[in-house]
């Protein structure tokens, strides 16, 4: 990977399997950056600790993940797949930015908010959440971050505190760009297409896995709500017919226009078949993928040593940069 081209992070929790939201939205898009970026795809096992967890559950989650993000087809030869906690650096760099945080400003955090309110028992793990993100970010000196609406926020402060340690101290940090991706990132739950789809929907048949059978995502798509009326066309008072032809759509490269087109006229039961069949094309190399890295962990586990090892010798050279210019006594070797 050359110094001369752009540093991408994007990172995820290891918290269950990735679903066609994640596939089609986010991981598609981090495949197409391979060639023209040096990319970074953080596992981040400290930030699944924040809400009530379960670590056996944990452990296999952090493998599955990492085997879920190559089948997909991010190449560990182009890229540095590593888990957050097997980086040195990530907490340190967030106690230093949460030393310059207003309070104020995590309060207003609207995911916090969110979850404050589902959740019985708050730590301050999750109210300091943000810093260890913004951590995350700065630590690799990041031009670019994929995120998504939900997740402005969080790069926002992380520009923020960027900004504010160069100006506290000297100029470190790079101020990080969003990387906005349109097409294909709204895909919604197949239950509920006023809200997107999600892997903590308590409604199953609302989301696509990328690792479900064929049987599966048949049964998901058939039984997807759709609108009044019969006619297969994507408009603002018709969610559902939108959300499948937005999914049909993301599965087989087709502008939305054309598939109206081709179907019109078409009935719901025979579209809906059609759409599961495209989707099963792109899922089924994925899961065969997946199926034979998972019984290869020997290969994981080198993939993630591999990945760790690059990741810490950037992470190293920004960690210094930044002790040395809040002051810290230089460590005797």
């Amino acid at each position: 990977m050359s110094d001369l081209k752009s540093v991408v992070l994007t990172c995820a929790q290891p918290t269950g399997q990735l679903h066609l939201g994640n596939y089609f939205g986010a991981i598609k898009n981090w495949v197409a950056m391979l060639e023209d970026y040096e990319c970074y795809f953080g596992i981040v096992d400290l930030h699944a600790i924040t809400v009530p967890y379960t670590p056996a559950d944990l452990r296999r989650n952090t493998l599955s993940c990492a085997a879920q993000y190559i089948a997909c087809g991010l190449d560990p030869a182009r890229s540095s797949i590593f888990i957050q906690s097997h980086v040195t650096g990530h907490t340190e760099l967030a106690w230093i930015l949460g030393c310059l945080t207003p309070i104020g400003r995590l309060e207003r955090m609207t995911q916090f908010k969110e979850k404050a309110h589902t959740t019985q028992s708050v730590g301050s793990g999750l109210f300091t959440y943000p810093i260890l993100m913004a951590a995350d970010i700065l630590l690799y000196n990041a031009d670019t971050v994929p995120v998504g609406e939900d997740q402005k926020q969080h790069l926002e402060l992380a520009r923020d505190l960027a900004q504010k340690f160069n100006t506290t101290y000297s100029e470190t940090f790079v101020l990080p760009e969003p990387l906005m991706v349109k097409t294909g990132s709204r895909i919604m739950s197949l239950q509920n297409p006023e809200a997107k789809m999600s892997k903590s929907d308590p409604n199953q048949n609302g989301s696509v896995l990328i690792l479900d059978t064929p049987d599966a995502i048949r049964r998901k798509i058939s039984s997807a709500v759709t609108d009044s009326g019969c006619e297969i066309k994507a408009a603002e008072d018709k969610p559902g017919m939108t959300n499948l032809l937005n999914l049909f759509s993301a599965a087989t490269g087709k502008a939305l226009s054309d598939l109206e087109s081709e179907y019109e006229g078409c009935g719901y039961a025979q579209f809906k078949a059609e759409v599961a069949d495209a989707v099963i094309a792109v899922v089924d190399p994925i899961r065969a993928r997946y199926t034979t890295l998972m019984e290869d962990k020997g290969y994981l586990q080198q993939i993630l040593k591999s990945g760790a090892e690059v990741a810490q010798k950037r992470a190293y050279k920004t960690l210094a940069k930044v002790y040395k210019k809040a002051g810290f006594f230089e460590r005797i070797r």
